[in-house]
Formats: C-alpha cells, sequence, structure tokens
C-alpha cells in the first residue's frame, strides 16, 4: 500500500471529526472519499501531507510514519505529493507561468530553462498551451482549476491530492476535469486521492470508492461494488434521500 491511515483520532476542539478511521490507497490507484457535508473528508487529505496531525493513530506514506517526520524531511515528502485545492488557491498577483512554477523553485539544483520548459509541458498536459503570461483573473473557473492541476503535477509528484476538484463547474467543464484526472494516471503514473460530492464523477475516475461516515470508513469498493451495495447510508447519499439515512443511523 503507498498510503495507509490506521486508527486514526481528530478533534477539533469538542468536535471529534476522525474516530479511528482506517483505509488504505493502493500504488497506481485513484481512490475517491465521499460523504456528506462535514464528515471530514478534506482533513482526511491533510493528513496524508502532514498539513493535520493525528490525536492517535498512524498515517504512513511510502513506508513513513508522516507523524515522525523533522520538518526536512516533511518537506521532502511534500515533494513527492501534488494537492489540487478545491478553488484552484492561484496567486492573482502571479501570472500562469509563475504560478505553475512556484513548487519547481524550491527544488534545489534546478535551473530556470529547466522550469520554463516544465511549466509549458505541464500546461499542455492539462490542454492550457500558449496561456503562461495571463493571469487567474483573465480564466474561466474551468481553466483555473486545469492550472491549479498543472501546478500540482509540475514538481513530478508520485500522489495527487483532489480536493472537490469539481465544485462550481458546468457539466462539460466537469468531464474535462475528469478526462484529466484519468490522464494523470494513465500518462503520469500517479496514485490519486479525490475528495467528492459528485458520485457520477467519482464513477468516472475511481478504481474505488470508499465512503467517510461518523469519523470512519463506512463501505469501500469498486465502482461496481459501490452502485450494487444495499447500504442504507450509502444509498441515501447516491440517491438524495434523507429518510434512508435516518433508517441507517
Amino acid at each position: 500500500m503507498s498510503i495507509v491511515l490506521r486508527d486514526v483520532y481528530r478533534a477539533f476542539g469538542t468536535n471529534q471529526v476522525l474516530r479511528g478511521l482506517d483505509l488504505e490507497v493502493q500504488d497506481g490507484e485513484t481512490l475517491s472519499v465521499i460523504g456528506f457535508s462535514g464528515a471530514g473528508k478534506s482533513v482526511v487529505l491533510k493528513h496524508m501531507v502532514g498539513l493535520i496531525r493525528p490525536d492517535s493513530g498512524d498515517v504512513v506514506v511510502d513506508g513513513k510514519n508522516v507523524n515522525e517526520l523533522d520538518v526536512e524531511e516533511l518537506n521532502a515528502l511534500r515533494r513527492d505529493v501534488g494537492y489540487v485545492f478545491q478553488f484552484a488557491a492561484l496567486f492573482d498577483s502571479m501570472s500562469i507561468a509563475e504560478n505553475v512554477a512556484m513548487g519547481l523553485r524550491r527544488v534545489p539544483g534546478t535551473y530556470e530553462e529547466e522550469i520554463v520548459s516544465r511549466v509549458r509541458e505541464c500546461l499542455a498536459l492539462v490542454e492550457l498551451e500558449g496561456i503562461e503570461d495571463q493571469y487567474p483573473s483573465e480564466l474561466s473557473g474551468g481553466m483555473v482549476k486545469r492550472a491549479g492541476l498543472a501546478r500540482a503535477i509540475a514538481t513530478r509528484p508520485k500522489y495527487l491530492l483532489y480536493d472537490e476538484p469539481t465544485t462550481g463547474l458546468d457539466p462539460v467543464t466537469v468531464t474535462v476535469i475528469d478526462r484529466l484526472i484519468v490522464r494523470m494516471k494513465e500518462e503520469l503514473g500517479v496514485t490519486g486521492i479525490v475528495v467528492t460530492h459528485d458520485i457520477e464523477s467519482a464513477y468516472r475516475i475511481s478504481d474505488r470508492i470508499a465512503m467517510l461516515h461518523d469519523g470512519r470508513i463506512r463501505i469501500c469498493g469498486t465502482v461496481d461494488e459501490i452502485r450494487g451495495s444495499d447500504d442504507p447510508l450509502l444509498r441515501s447519499f447516491l440517491e438524495g434521500r434523507p429518510e434512508l439515512a435516518k433508517r441507517a443511523s
């Protein structure tokens, strides 16, 4: 397994978000994490890169316990992890090329010509050729999301973490983003973890889907297994039927 969370607990004040969560992400797969709003899906992602530390339990990436890494080791690990934020989190005062190059400039021994070449390569991979000199305010929402993905892959990460990558996009643009997520796996060989509310998107991009509920993984399986499950809480989420959730509690 490339990423393993074992018996992870995390509270924020009196709010116990994770309650003994166990999750294993297999090398080379795309795993989608679904669940109701406030379930803690983004909290799970942030544990994987050490942005949040567990109160107890282990978070292991590439055989390394994230909880035990010092600052230098943690920074090295983060170079292997690309993070696609929900709203892209591009800097408005910087050009697209400057935004995409941010991570590359932190890699020791990287020359400027290498950075320029890699930025162009990454923008081409997300179908944004020729926009290096534009600014985020000049792009559509879908283009901004794709530029955020280009920044995430610039350092050639082993893992890509996507936080609600299709939120706020029209159906056509959602399909474009989904196709790019699949492309990252097929062409770059990255392991992907996707937090999403969009079950149709999850069906298109995922090898497996895990549902987070009450601080634990309620159910995890292939797309066919999730589609065919009769778990009432999962059906409530998939079908938008709150009465099923009440029956499951």
